[in-house]
């Protein structure tokens, strides 16, 4: 019998390390959760269908679902920034140094 070893990552950090990407992605992948997030919650508040949401931003009901159900499978965060955009929301960022930086 094949057994696979368990692994629990809970940060995006953690996940890169465990399956071997750099740093840097696990960065992404935390930009593009705090931007899921977000959108889910103004979705949510506003009481929005995924219909209304993806009319709102010329996209597909089926991408908007998969999106809002956290598949981020092919989604780049210009694409989550243009969600929030045409809901009526802007994006702003902010930069700052990490702790190994310092």
């Amino acid at each position: 019998m094949n057994r696979t070893k368990r692994i629990v990552a809970r940060t995006p950090e953690a996940l890169a390390k465990a399956v071997g990407l750099p740093a840097a992605e696990a960065t992404e992948w935390r930009v593009q959760y705090s931007l899921l997030k977000r959108l889910q919650k103004i979705v949510q508040q506003n009481g929005l269908t995924h219909a209304e949401v993806a009319r709102r931003a010329a996209s597909s009901r089926t991408r908007v679902t998969a999106i809002l159900n956290g598949n981020l499978d092919n989604v780049s965060s210009d694409l989550l920034i243009r969600l929030l955009g045409a809901l009526g929301y802007q994006v702003k960022v902010t930069v700052s140094p990490t702790d190994a930086a310092a």
